[in-house]
């Protein structure tokens, strides 16, 4: 439990020093948060080995901590991002309200993946999802803040309960709620398949799985960008990890029944996602059915059910992590300056701002899946994941949105280099952490596509989730 237990030391140091810090010393507590969990991610970052804690409630393998610190560098990205943010006058919080409310939806996640047992599961995806209604509230002065705040808590109450109903109704036919048991317990029985629908329903609304996706972009408009990012990726990938670690060790012996639900979910939420991303001008309600989208696509390295799709479903997120932060960096930059998100006011926005287009160009390029950008090698990887088990329909329904998507993507960069309005949004130079993210953001966005030894790593540390 080293991942946790250094974790818990990040907060408790956090919160010793917002409560009792100076005033004068807490414009010192972004540049700390950031020190503290970049160190915390160096500790961690060797591959632990495989066992279990607490009479097996707690599992962990090598494969799982490199899941904790993919989430742990994407939160870190975010950090960065948002130091700037958190010393705008409109933003009335303690500065270490946000980051120390980040990290315990952090704790949460790492619970979640690393659950051997139901109940710790649920502990875990509460603590990961309480705070969030918090956070999407920050901007409490904003009415849309705690508009999407109060949506969002709606729809975790409701997905929770369902969540919870399944998993009553599994206890019910196994009698346990160790994975390990429920592997040899389980059957196609009625109630069994009730429990398993349901459970399946309360994770769509994590993951915003169509239909389960209806909160996704209006939080996604009203949250601080800061926050959106971090439900878009780290939320969602954690979400997806944990869904990817139970399915494979509670629910293999019953495939046959939860594979052509996640066939129907899949081919669904591709294709509502990319169909209503084209109508979209508010860009962070255009990145949030983008997200739907990719959560999609991210399910085929579930339903491939192997370890080319377990290692395919780890670097397509580790690729999200690096694409989706960069557009929302640049999406930050210019909301900081001039609060301005929509993308007909990024209409000339290459002769103003040409570094910022850039970038944005190069996220959109990985999120499209253009080569040779990191995106093109993920979406190439995690279908042929699934082309080898034989979903061929399904691989070709996924790239005949890829093409839906490609056209989308492409309007934004449209906007930014062939428009020739004139461009509403001024030339100005973003703050030093916001240069810093979106440089390393790009950084990972060229190398983990052009570095074999990234995939490589990866793909031999999955092995050991099916014990291959």
């Amino acid at each position: 439990m080293r991942g946790e237990l250094s974790l818990i030391a990040v907060i408790v140091l956090l919160f010793f020093y917002d409560t009792f810090g100076s005033q004068k010393s807490q414009k010192l507590f972004s540049v700390t948060a950031c020190v503290l969990l970049a160190a915390q991610t160096l500790f961690n970052i060797l591959p632990a080995e495989a066992g279990s804690s607490f009479a097996g409630m707690y599992q962990t393998s090598p494969i799982i901590s490199m899941v904790k610190v993919i989430l742990n560098i994407g939160t870190l990205l975010i950090f960065i991002q948002s130091v700037a943010w958190t010393k705008l006058e409109h933003v009335v919080i303690r500065r270490g309200e946000f980051y120390l409310l980040v990290l315990m939806t952090l704790l949460g996640m790492y619970l979640m993946i690393s659950a051997g047992n139901f109940l710790l599961f649920f502990v875990g995806l509460e603590t990961a999802s309480l705070p969030v209604a918090t956070l999407v509230a920050m901007e409490k002065f904003r009415h849309s803040s705690y508009e999407a705040a109060a949506k969002y808590v709606f729809v975790a109450v409701f997905s929770s309960a369902v969540m919870l109903l399944g998993l009553s109704y599994i206890y019910g036919v196994c009698g346990t709620l160790y994975f390990d048991d429920v592997i040899h317990r389980i059957s196609g029985t009625p109630l069994a398949i009730v429990g398993l629908i349901f459970f399946l329903a309360g994770m769509g609304f994590k993951i915003s799985l169509v239909p389960f996706h209806l909160w996704t972009a209006d939080v996604y408009q009203g949250a601080p960008t800061q926050v959106t990012s971090y439900l878009s990726v780290i939320s969602k990938g954690a979400a997806v990890f944990a869904l990817t670690m139970i399915l494979f060790k509670a629910f293999p012996t019953v495939a046959d029944i939860w594979q052509p639900v996640l066939y129907g979910l899949i081919i669904v939420t591709i294709t509502v996602g990319n169909l209503f991303a084209v109508r979209q001008k508010n860009l962070k309600r255009f990145l949030a059915f983008s997200s739907i989208s990719q959560a999609g696509y991210i399910m085929l390295g579930i339903i491939a059910g192997s370890t080319a799709g377990m290692g395919s479903l780890v670097y397509y997120v580790l690729v999200y992590i690096f694409s989706n932060l960069a557009a929302f960096g640049v999406i930050s930059s210019i909301e900081n300056q001039t609060d301005k998100v929509s993308m007909d006011d990024y209409n000339g926005l290459y002769r103003t701002n040409p570094k910022l287009s850039v970038a944005m160009m190069l996220a959109m390029f990985s999120l499209a899946g253009i080569p040779p950008f990191a995106g093109f090698f993920s979406k190439f990887f995690i279908f042929a994941a699934a082309a080898e088990q034989g979903f061929y329909v399904l691989v070709f329904i996924a790239l005949v949105n890829t093409i839906i998507s490609l056209y989308y993507y492409l309007l934004v960069v449209k906007a930014m280099f062939i428009h020739q309005d004139d461009c509403t949004i001024p030339a100005f130079r973003s703050s030093c952490s916001l240069r810093l993210g979106i440089a390393v953001c790009v950084l990972g966005i060229v190398l983990t596509g052009l570095v074999s030894v990234v995939y490589t790593q990866i793909f031999n540390l999955s092995f050991g989730m099916f014990g291959l």
